[in-house]
């Protein structure tokens, strides 16, 4: 049995009086009835097989909550007026039923009645039971919030058996409760069993007096299924989300001129002395600017290199410090062991131990496959050298992946195979994405060579994925880049499994996102809506693997034509790109006030005139850069501008989506089509973007098997703006 706080003790003695239900609504299997007690308005909801859960919409210390008025409204609810010594409470409740789960929807906004310092705050999540004994109920909470990712909770009833419930706090909608308060809204969702939910912060500063505030803008989607293998859990988790997401308010986007973005950024990335090292006669990108302490590293050299690789193939242009790059590669292999070596051999002495990672031959276990996979790219592109570095590498690669049983640690020697440091925390394991990006690296080298040991060997790795469940994610990039490989795994086998893991990983990245917007202290001067955090456990979110997951996911969207996966990863990832595309020009410094700048980040300086981008955005109250000015994130406009821009020959514009895009086809004389992916249900960005000071000609821009053309809104610089659902095919006639 299960311990109570006392205010769940209070409630869950108040809810087991029969008391006149102020509202009812049955949707299905669920019921809701919106019940008053002394200190509080509940949402007592009945779950199948008996199970039972109660929201708490409204909250006043003490017993002298009073109702003003009672308005049913259109939504499936009603709207409440409630009065008590703390002031004015407004009250909305709705059930939304317009896709396959019910939604709930609770919002409440208090106007204090004088300044009030808001204490510890009870939770507004309660299972209570059949009898309303809730000390005896139970279930498991799949995942939650952790930091300052989206507020939620994801968890099913198994006592009894009842149903499964993700939800969500619009926490965008407390923002004004933080700024005024100085409070974070990190880990404000969660809980033991049975008491759970969102709780306010407690607050540092008061709420004025007669202010209007929001205090609670709760979603909860409901599912009758009771989960039970790994893949249903994740399956559902994802069509949750979804479903949640089409109602929660989001912010609106904005264009960014990436062709201008990527014209900096080129230029200080070559020109700044801060971005590069010299050694042995080859010039190195540093990982961050000025950072001339920390010898190359393969990893930073690829990282940017594909990318501009993706430039060039997109714009024809010839970039010299591609070849300079290059030139610089081979220095990293080391003939002894037979392998690419993640500190450039030459320049080892320079390591000082301060990290355990800083010693020579010692690897990061992702760090080995991140680069290969890069020369592999590279080496189906024709480029000899990358080939043979890849092959040359993949013998050593396979022998630590048996090694470890295709379980890899966090640190090992790479001459003697010594785990330096076996779990990223204890109790929990090692790198589990690595599998999946080793996987990944197996399957390129079987589309260069044709042997099929290298499939096996994916498989195999693959296999031991199973199992993760939301934990299977360790670094965003590795993990989008596993479910790639395991979609591409499921189209060669027809194996289910491999389509089941890929979604796995995708339900980890999606844990790991924050579906809100910090716009309380620092955060006010820049949008944060879906971004990503890094790692399981990283404070920021950063925009290398930003950027890395970003094109992972283009990628994946790419494969997953002409197969039947989910509608809700079409929708996220597609939204995902959406809001990185307007948001990823905030990683730049000379986007942000430079009061919110850190002066003395761990790695190198920070430049803020300069567009390399800063590796770290934090919460709102915390400066940013960190980190340091992430050399290696340069991909940032280098990977967007290719994926979003589409060149039409001989025309003085270029089409623009903010969605990723297929099957482009722009032929002289004939209409212009290419095929808008995402999901209907929502909506892009298509503009039409002058390149040269000629206007653009005239153009009839029309969804295919519709009659009536897209109205096109007018915006600066004689640009030309549409929006259309995803989820179709696009045609352009230029008159």
């Amino acid at each position: 049995m299960n311990a109570l706080s006392p205010w769940a003790l209070s409630a869950a003695t108040e809810l087991a009086e029969s008391k006149p239900a102020l509202f009812e609504f049955d949707a299905g299997q669920f019921s809701f009835n919106v019940l008053a007690v002394s200190d509080s308005v509940w949402i007592q909801t009945g779950l199948p097989a008996g199970g039972r859960v109660a929201f708490r919409a409204a909250y006043s210390p003490g017993t002298d909550l009073e109702i003003n008025d009672i308005v049913p409204n259109l939504r499936n609810g009603i709207d409440l007026d409630l009065v008590s010594a703390i002031g004015k409470q407004m009250v909305s409740i709705s059930i939304d039923l317009t896709q396959e789960f019910p939604v709930l929807r609770y919002t409440t906004r208090l106007i204090p009645a004088k300044d009030l310092l808001m204490p510890v705050w009870p939770k507004d999540v309660l299972f209570t039971g059949r009898k309303n004994n809730a000390e005896q109920t139970g279930g498991k909470v799949h995942a939650s919030q952790f930091g300052t990712r989206t507020g939620f909770l994801y968890l099913t009833q198994t006592r009894p058996k009842s149903a499964t419930l993700l939800y969500l706090q619009n926490l965008t909608a407390l923002n004004a409760y933080c700024q005024q308060t100085e409070t974070s809204l990190g880990d404000t969702v969660g809980g033991e069993w049975p008491e759970l939910g969102f709780s306010l912060p407690e607050a540092k500063k008061p709420l004025q007096a007669g202010k209007e505030i929001t205090l609670c803008d709760a979603f909860v989607a409901f599912s009758a299924e009771v989960p039970k293998e790994e893949p249903a859990v994740m399956r559902l988790y994802l069509d949750l989300l979804a479903r949640v997401y089409l109602l929660l308010p989001k912010p609106e986007t904005n264009y960014q001129h990436w062709p201008d973005i990527l014209d900096k950024g080129l230029k200080d990335l070559i020109e700044s002395p801060g971005c590069w090292s010299q050694v042995a006669g080859h010039r190195y990108f540093n990982a961050y600017v000025s950072d001339y302490e920390t010898p190359p590293e393969i990893m930073v050299q690829l990282a940017v290199l594909l990318p501009l690789l993706d430039y060039v193939e997109w714009s024809k242009a010839e970039l010299e410090v591609m070849k300079t790059i290059k030139e610089g590669l081979p220095a990293f292999y080391d003939e002894k062991l037979g392998t690419i070596m993640r500190w450039l051999p030459s320049a080892e002495d320079k390591l000082k131990g301060e990290e355990e990672q800083k010693v020579p031959k010692v690897m990061d276990s992702w760090y080995l496959h991140h680069p290969l996979l890069n020369l592999s790219r590279l080496a189906l592109k024709g480029d000899q050298v990358a080939k043979g570095l890849f092959l040359d590498s993949l013998d050593f690669a396979i022998r630590i992946a048996r090694h470890f049983g295709y379980r890899w640690p966090v640190f090992y020697k790479m001459d003697t195979l010594e785990v330096i440091k076996a779990e990223t925390a204890e109790g929990k394991g090692g790198e589990k994405d690595v599998a999946g990006i080793y996987a990944h690296v197996m399957l390129q080298a079987w589309e260069l060579t044709g042997e099929k040991r290298f499939l096996k060997e994916a498989e195999k790795a693959a296999n031991t994925l199973q199992g993760y469940g939301f934990e299977i994610f360790y670094q965003g990039n590795n993990t989008a880049f596993s479910a790639g490989a395991l979609l591409r795994l499921y189209k060669i086998t027809g194996k289910d499994l491999y389509r089941d893991l890929s979604y796995t990983c995708l339900a980890g990245i999606f844990r790991n996102v924050q579906l809100w917007d910090c716009n309380y202290g620092y955060g006010k001067s820049f949008p944060k809506f879906f971004s990503l955090y890094p790692l399981n456990d990283a404070p920021y979110t950063a925009v290398y693997e930003e950027t890395e997951v970003f094109c992972a996911f283009h990628d994946y969207l790419k494969h997953a034509q002409g197969v039947d996966i989910l509608p809700s990863v079409r929708l996220l990832m597609a939204e995902y790109i959406r809001y990185l595309v307007d948001r990823a020009v905030y990683y730049y410094p000379t986007m942000l006030p430079g009061e919110m700048l850190e002066e003395g980040p761990k790695m190198g300086e920070v430049d803020p005139k300069l567009w390399i981008a800063l590796e770290d955005l934090q919460d709102g109250w915390l400066k940013s850069g960190t980190v340091g000015q992430e050399v290696y994130g340069a991909g940032n406009a280098f990977g967007v501008l290719p994926r979003h821009y589409l060149q039409i020959p001989g025309q003085p514009f270029l089409i623009y989506t903010d969605y990723p895009t297929s099957e482009f086809n722009a032929q002289k004389g004939k209409d212009i089509t290419f095929k808008v992916l995402g999901d209907q249900r929502l909506s892009c960005r298509l503009m039409l973007v002058k390149t040269t000071i000629k206007k653009i000609p005239e153009c009839v821009v029309r969804i295919k098997g519709e009659q009536e053309p897209l109205k096109a809104s007018a915006v600066e610089n004689g640009n030309r703006e549409y929006s259309l659902p995803g989820d179709s095919i696009i045609m352009i006639s230029i008159n």
